[in-house]
């Protein structure tokens, strides 16, 4: 049996010790025999209390695993069989940009949806370019596993524009999707079976029992319907706004919890600015509790998970992404939902281009599975939004302007007008360390600046 290498990136991430403790509870089943941690210098010292942290996990778990931190990306990802990734470009400070700024104009400010989301992928595509040149060169036959937001445009970037094939991005939503629907309806998750169809952040489910009962009508009802609904809480970092329950009844499927900031648009954006009044965005809470979390990993007794994680958010992403190494190291076929190739399954979209539905996870990578049908609002807006995403993609590779622009006008939670380019404008100058491939657009939009002032 390979022993194998693992390498994170984004190693100083506040996740790390969920993932550690992932792989931990699997290596009976993963035979690991190094894993490198990998970030940039602004992270060092995150990095550094991190990995003391994973080391003493480790220990305590009496496994013998060669962990070992540097800043040298090149120098970790030699001989790699697993890349996962989960870093920030900019860190919070960019996060809150991404947020705030949009605000500012009086529109949603989030990091995977809408303006800020568009961002966060030119971000985190540029900075992916350097790293699959890199694993081109010394780790060709690695799998990268991408917990990156956004998830999708990310993987879509990193798929089919930078040509990495072996490659899957994951989310957390759908696994808190499957432990809502077990919950109310009182059954095992085992005996329950999710079937997505959509894009990352955007997508739809049903949910089938062991008999083959579709039970998505009855678990819609018991969640968002009217009659003593079941609150269910929303991932950390969304407001839980009840649904519009006739609309829900009429798409016949389950939302993703994203979907309150494209049915709900204004009450969501009047409670963000709500708190963008009080300084209460989200970067500012995730700091506080980055603060905290960082203050109990540097306690030389903690050697476990603490529960303080939970509060993050982003629950279930780092063992999603164990599940997904294991899976594919033993070919276990594991159903999960995951952003690979599309390969037909969603008829009216691209037939290469990168969504997120439900597949089997084998030595190959993910295997599509037939999805549910969808009627002609689903239908409407995943054609929209998947225009929306590559037009982000390629302005991310080009450092195309109007490309941009086209992307801005797509994305519905971005109102068309001057104040859209302006944002547009905004956001480029406020990102420009992390922006290079948009260079000659910020130099040209800050001379015409200085020409006004």
């Amino acid at each position: 049996m390979k022993s194998l290498k693992l390498v994170t990136l984004g190693g100083g991430s506040s996740y790390t010790p969920e993932l550690v403790e992932g792989m931990i509870l699997r290596a009976a089943e993963i035979p690991i025999r190094e894993w490198w941690f990998v970030d940039v210098e602004e992270g060092a010292w995150k990095q550094e209390i991190v990995v003391n942290l994973a080391r003493r996990m480790v220990a305590k778990a009496g496994l013998d695993w060669k962990i070992q931190a540097t800043l040298d990306r090149r120098q970790a990802l030699e001989g790699a069989d697993f890349v996962t990734s989960q870093f920030r470009v900019g860190q919070l400070a960019a996060r809150y940009l991404d947020e705030t700024l949009p605000l500012s104009y009086g529109m949603i400010g989030q990091e995977t949806n809408g303006a800020g989301g568009i961002f966060k992928a030119f971000r985190t595509i540029e900075a992916y370019k350097g790293i699959i040149a890199d694993m081109k060169e010394i780790c060709p036959d690695a799998w990268l596993i991408n917990f990156t937001n956004p998830a999708g445009m990310v993987t879509e970037a990193i798929r089919n524009y930078l040509g990495w094939e072996r490659v899957i991005g994951l989310c957390n939503i759908p696994v808190g999707q499957k432990k809502k629907a077990s919950e109310v309806l009182g059954l095992e998750e085992r005996k329950l079976m999710t079937r997505h169809v959509g894009l990352n952040h955007f997508h739809f489910h049903e949910v089938w029992d062991q008999e083959g009962q579709n039970r998505t009508a009855e678990v819609l009802e018991k969640l968002y319907g009217d009659a003593k609904p079941q609150l269910v809480e929303a991932v950390k970092n969304i407001t839980n706004l009840e649904f519009p329950i006739e609309l829900l009844r009429t798409i016949g499927q389950l939302p993703c919890d994203y979907h309150r900031y494209y049915f709900l648009e204004q009450e969501m954006l009047a409670d963000a600015l709500d708190q963008y009044q009080k300084g209460q965005v989200r970067a500012q809470v995730v700091q506080e509790v980055e603060e905290q979390l960082f203050e109990l990993y540097q306690d030389p007794e903690l050697a476990v998970k603490p529960k303080q994680l939970e509060q993050r958010g982003g629950a279930y992403y780092s063992d999603v992404a164990c599940q997904i190494i294991q899976a594919i190291y033993q070919d276990s076929r594991e159903e999960l939902t995951v952003s690979t190739v599309n390969r037909g399954v969603i008829p009216y979209l691209p037939e290469h281009c990168v969504v997120e539905v439900s597949c089997l996870i084998t030595a190959q990578g993910a295997i599509p599975l037939a999805c549910p049908p969808t009627k002609g609002l689903v239908k409407g807006y995943l054609k929209l939004m998947k225009e929306m995403e590559l037009a982000t993609v390629e302005a991310a590779m080009s450092g195309d302007y109007e490309r941009a622009m086209e992307a801005f006008a797509l994305n519905p939670l971005i109102p068309n007008g001057q104040a859209a380019e302006r944002l547009l404008q905004d956001l480029l100058v406020a990102h420009e360390a992390y922006l290079p491939q948009f260079a000659p657009v910020i130099a040209d939009i800050k001379e015409k600046r200085q020409q006004y002032d």
